[in-house]
């Protein structure tokens, strides 16, 4: 698809539409506005956007990211929860007959009955969103096992670090496992705060976390297994004995899940594999057979 209008990822174009509809920048509401225009390309390849694909994006703004996702071919369904920005979008984005805007909360509505067209067996979402917020949606969505191919976001570059750490470092946490129960995490862009106005405190970072089809581990019950990376993490100074007497589980019990699984008590969580976490859900859905 041609370029219909002027970029908007570029400081003079995204200033002219902010003093245009009179939109003030809040630090405090976490906007900041994407002006590069490498960082959106970057985006929409780390998407592997193809003419055709859908694309849910959470988070349009003004557009910046939609405008990008558009002319790679895309068809957009861009939900936005601010409705003053509807306005700007419907300027914006006007002659691109492959977005629909939606006004509403990601978290609220039905998506994929959303997505363009409605017959998609499957899609990928794309968000640039206020960093407090974008972890809890990216869990959200995996949690509720949406027909997702994968998810491409910008998360504070820390945030990212965690996301795809590895077992023995201190970035690895209950976040890491759980992402990488859901997907295979890839940091693909590393993004510096001059490419956004105004510029945040922190780098950020572009990672895709592409869908899994199975599990990475096998599990009688997901509940106990996210019980027991709850509990490991909830204190890391502690050992995994003692996390798991603090989470409620009893001493007996403790000892008889360490016991069958092998696995050292006096280790700490940000030791453990998904397998080990894998192995103490196991045996502890073995040893209780209650439902959580």
């Amino acid at each position: 698809m041609t370029m219909l209008k002027p970029r908007i990822a570029q400081k003079d174009v995204t200033l002219h539409i902010l003093k245009t509809f009179g939109i003030h920048m809040s630090k405090k509401l976490g906007q900041n506005f994407l002006i590069d225009g490498s960082v959106v390309a970057g985006i929409v390849s780390a998407a592997k956007v193809s003419p055709g694909d859908a694309v849910l994006e959470i988070g349009p703004g003004i557009g910046t990211l939609t405008q990008g996702l558009a002319e790679a071919g895309a068809d957009v369904t861009a939900v936005e929860l601010d409705r003053r920005l509807l306005t700007v979008l419907a300027k914006t984005l006007a002659g691109y007959e492959n977005v629909k805007i939606l006004q509403g909360d990601i978290l609220k509505i039905d998506i994929s009955r959303e997505i363009i067209g409605g017959n998609y067996k499957n899609y990928k979402v794309v968000a640039n969103l206020p960093y407090y917020i974008t972890t809890p949606i990216i869990m959200k969505l995996l949690e509720d096992r949406l027909p997702i191919e994968l998810l491409v976001t910008m998360v504070q570059k820390e945030v990212a670090e965690r996301m795809v750490a590895q077992p023995g470092g201190k970035d690895y946490g209950a976040l890491s496992v759980a992402v990488q129960y859901y997907t295979v995490p890839e940091i693909m862009v590393v993004v510096p705060p001059a490419s956004f106005i105004p510029p945040p405190a922190v780098e950020s970072a572009v990672i895709r976390c592409t869908v899994r089809q199975e599990p990475p581990v096998q599990l009688f019950d997901e509940k106990y297994f996210f019980r027991v990376v709850k509990a490991a993490f909830a204190q890391r100074r502690k050992t995994l004995s003692n996390a798991l007497k603090a989470a409620g589980l009893t001493k007996t019990l403790v000892d008889d899940i360490l016991n069958s699984t092998g696995i050292d008590g006096k280790r700490r969580g940000e030791q453990l594999s998904q397998a080990e976490f894998a192995a103490l859900a196991n045996a502890w859905f073995n040893v209780t057979r209650v439902e959580l």
